[in-house]
């Protein structure tokens, strides 16, 4: 696998609103420790649409693995122009150095928001240029991922296509981990 899509909650889905909240942390590590077995195994390119939340973290992630040597490309592709502008301005910051750092960088539709339509179109897109996905979703918890989701399992039934899905679960596996990794974890 060369290429790969990576998706997941807006922050606030996560009950997340602040830039420094702890659990990024723990999502951000989730995301490293997914991708880096992928990674060494020949994985060249990340995908994402660039929205806030789990897909920013994931350009994070990306960024500092490449500055630990890594070869590995991130790809920024959001369904329209200036998709960041009714975001928070942390968010837009973070999103606008994430584009400038990015390898490639190339909206879908190159004017303003439309409609649905694009959204729709930019799943697509992302599932055709891809051979797998990597989603932070909880199947009990629906939000923004669920279309996208809904749309891979479809696309898998005909298609050589993975879908890699970390749960809560998974990201409670990771706090505990990183605790017990902790010398002060152990101390009495």
């Amino acid at each position: 696998m060369k290429v790969i899509t990576v998706t997941g909650y807006k922050p606030m889905e996560m009950g997340i609103f602040k830039q420094d909240d702890e659990r990024i942390v723990f999502v951000k590590e989730t995301l490293r420790r997914r991708l880096l077995p992928m990674i060494e195994d020949g994985l060249e390119w990340v995908l994402i649409s660039g929205q806030a939340g789990v897909e920013l973290w994931t350009g994070e992630v990306i960024l500092d693995l490449k500055e630990e040597g890594y070869e590995i490309q991130l790809g920024i592709f959001p369904p329209f122009l200036n998709q960041e502008s009714r975001w928070p301005e942390p968010q837009q910051e973070q999103y606008l150095m994430m584009i400038e750092l990015a390898d490639f960088y190339q909206p879908l539709y190159n004017k303003e928001y439309e409609g649905a339509y694009q959204f729709k179109a930019k799943d697509q897109w992302f599932l055709e240029k891809s051979e797998a996905m990597l989603v932070l979703f909880d199947e009990d918890t629906k939000g923004s991922p669920s279309f996208i989701v809904e749309k891979a399992k479809h696309y898998a039934e005909t298609h050589d296509y993975p879908i890699y899905i970390i749960t809560p679960l998974d990201l409670q596996e990771t706090v505990e981990q990183l605790q017990m990794e902790n010398p002060d974890y152990w101390a009495d």
